[in-house]
């Protein structure tokens, strides 16, 4: 678990540095993160457990003596099972009603936090304006630090400052509520008002600016920062995010998007044919006795002047033009539904798989602890991390091909439990009878029986 939350913080450290947070804050990060790994980490955990116990059974020959009393494999892995069947239900329920508000918590409070201000309110070679009246440029120094300061500080109406310095440092107050500028080497330029109530706008008119400047080696400059802290948006944004539905919630937007999805269809369609000519022509004979009374005009027709038969190939190709481009602009929006349909899908099964990978991978770990022979930490944890190595794979595979529309969310989601699940069985057929797994005679005579 630590080392799959120091992933995420080496995924986010840019969003996370520099913004001045609370300990607090990072501490409820944490907590979040926590439990959304919880289903990354609990199948490592369930194999490594399983090749642990069975390999110090095996090893202490306790495996063994148990079998010579008469009982099989199953029935001396039988009470492990049941526990296995507990866990696996509790972390169903786990997945599909704690994970949901965890993730949901857990991306607002990244977005409060990529969306806190105090990172961008310098970026070198550029006036950044974050601050309210305050103006600032600083370029990089190649020795750390920042050189040709300038900073315009118009927060008070009635002064308006210019303060420029060599180089100098910037740094954050703990509580994130001030920033310090370290400055060497610069002057302020203060332009004063004669009178207090006026400002600089009524002054610009008059044309007088009283100023003073002032040079300093070492200064320390403050900028109030209120309002920069983070602020905890509302969490009512994100809830309806395909991570943040229990698998119930997940059916019925699934639902709602196929209703939504044939209404704009049918309503497409309609809106096609009120445009289109054929659909709104009304017959204009009503005795077809007379009909041959109405005369019928032909392409060579004298009537129909050349110029006029341009003019309606130019109006029909434009319309036909147009009309493309609003099937593909109706198609892409179409798609997009469907999309979501499929990032739907995705999380609906994959609460389901991780229930199951669970089981499978306690009886992948337990017979195969039970061959090795061997417990501790030492070769138990690299097989289990060459087999969690392989379901991660597989999983991710999985997802990858649903994802590009290769095969169909359920397949894509079970493939690490489908694929693992004949192995389990024959690790479980070969702890039962005492057999080795990778002797080549064995499975010869195996395949040759299955022949006869």
């Amino acid at each position: 678990m630590f080392m799959l939350i120091m992933q995420f913080f080496w995924k986010y450290v840019d969003d996370l540095m520099g913004k001045g947070l609370e300990f607090s804050v990072i501490l409820e990060l944490i907590f979040y993160v926590s439990a959304t790994l919880i289903p990354l980490a609990l199948p490592l955990a369930i194999l490594l457990s399983s090749i642990m116990t069975l390999g110090n059974l095996s090893e202490n020959n306790e495996l063994t003596a148990l079998k010579s009393s008469g009982l099989s494999l199953f029935k001396i892995i039988k009470p492990l099972f049941i526990v296995i069947i507990v866990i696996a239900t509790a972390t169903f329920y786990f997945s599909n009603y704690i994970i949901p508000v965890a993730n949901l918590k857990m991306r607002a409070l990244i977005y409060d936090i990529q969306e806190t201000k105090i990172a961008k309110i310098v970026t070198p070679g550029t006036y950044s304006t974050e601050i309210d009246g305050y103006a600032i440029k600083v370029e990089e120094n190649e020795k750390g630090g920042f050189k040709n300061i300038v900073i315009h500080d118009h927060s008070n109406a009635n002064i308006n400052k210019t303060v420029k310095a060599a180089e100098g440092d910037i740094y954050n107050a703990k509580n994130g509520a001030v920033l310090y500028l370290n400055l060497k080497n610069g002057n302020v330029l203060e332009e004063l008002a004669i009178n207090q109530n006026e400002n600089f706008e009524s002054r610009a008119r008059g044309r007088y600016f009283p100023s003073r400047r002032i040079s300093f080696d070492n200064a320390v400059y403050q900028i109030d920062l209120t309002g920069f802290k983070l602020n905890r948006s509302d969490e009512d944004l994100f809830k309806n995010s395909y991570e943040m539905l229990n698998v119930f919630q997940i059916d019925h937007a699934i639902d709602s998007i196929r209703k939504q999805n044939k209404s704009i269809i049918h309503n497409f369609i309609v809106s096609l044919k009120n445009e289109h000519p054929f659909f709104n022509v009304k017959p204009i004979i009503s005795n077809t006795s007379n009909i041959d009374n109405y005369p019928i005009y032909k392409i060579n027709n004298p009537n129909f002047k050349d110029p006029d038969y341009k003019l309606v190939l130019e109006n029909a190709i434009s319309k036909t033009r147009k009309m493309k481009e609003i099937v593909a602009g109706q198609k892409s929006f179409i798609d997009a539904l469907n999309g979501s349909i499929k990032l739907y899908k995705i999380e609906y099964h994959r609460k389901y798989a991780l229930t199951f990978a669970i089981i499978v991978l306690f009886f992948v770990g337990a017979p195969l602890g039970a061959i090795i022979k061997k417990g501790g930490f030492g070769a138990p944890v690299v097989i289990a991390c060459l087999l969690f190595m392989i379901y991660f794979v597989l999983t991710e595979l999985g997802e990858g091909l649903v994802n590009s529309n290769k095969v169909s969310p359920i397949l894509g989601m079970w493939l690490a439990t489908l694929v693992l699940l004949p192995v389990a069985y024959l690790l479980m057929r070969s702890a039962a009878k005492d057999s080795k797994v990778f002797d080549t005679e064995a499975w010869v005579k195996f395949f040759k029986r299955k022949k006869k």
